[in-house]
């Protein structure tokens, strides 16, 4: 019987010591925790099928991304009112990540830079909404009228961060300011520059709109607005 209760005891210690140390390595959870994120939908193809792509990256700073965390606005004294919307949108597409959202972001914005120099509308379109591929469409149109062609290098995006979001009747809108430096030139039929230099960098500032319904199964984000920084 004393045999018995020596190795109950010492079972009994196992356990204590076990436990302490899954507490220690997990912690514990106080209910004030950011709710996780699901990632499993499909990424940016070439063929243009998502404005934002949905797989892992490694980390905002190997992307190039910008994100501001809660503490940094508070350390910044900034309003808190741009992370409560994106913790909305969060909430409310559990697909939406500031991280995975801000590098598709930049690939649509090269993307869409690129195809419009080019006159490629097909690659426009299903980035685009209807009213924005328009307006792009009719400036492609009066280009093409008067003959002009315009050569475009995408040099690199220096800076792209979000600087506002909202979630207006289950419409999802994200704004992005980018920072980007082009070499652009713009010719005549006659090879005569128009516009632009093509061996000067220009440093170009975009703020543009993207939105997506948080409810509908496409995952696609569409450019719905676009002004000058």
């Amino acid at each position: 019987m004393g045999f018995l209760d020596i190795y109950s005891l010492i079972f009994l210690v196992i356990a204590v010591v076990i436990f302490w140390k899954l507490r220690s390595v997990l912690g514990t959870r106080s209910g004030t925790e950011k709710p996780p994120f699901e990632r499993s939908r499909p990424s940016l193809k070439s063929g243009v099928d998502n404005v934002v792509p949905l797989t892992r990256p490694s980390s905002a700073a190997q992307l190039g991304v910008t994100v501001v965390e809660p503490e940094q606005e508070e350390e910044a004294g900034t309003t808190s009112a741009l992370d409560d919307a994106l913790r909305l949108i969060a909430r409310a597409d559990r697909s939406f990540d500031q991280t995975h959202f801000l590098a598709g972001a930049k690939a649509a914005y090269e993307m869409i830079v690129t195809a419009f120099a080019t006159g490629d509308r097909k690659t426009l379109k299903p980035l685009l909404s209807r009213e924005v591929f328009e307006s792009f469409s009719a400036s492609l149109d009066q280009r093409e009228h008067l003959g002009h062609i315009v050569e475009t290098k995408f040099v690199g995006i220096d800076r792209a961060e979000i600087i506002e979001a909202r979630l207006k009747g289950g419409l999802a809108e994200v704004t992005v300011r980018f920072v980007s430096q082009l070499i652009t030139v713009t010719l005549d039929r006659e090879s005569n520059v128009v516009d632009g230099d093509a061996n000067r960098v220009s440093d170009v500032v975009d703020v543009w709109t993207f939105a997506r319904e948080v409810s509908s199964n496409d995952p696609n984000w569409h450019l719905v607005s676009t002004d000058n920084g």
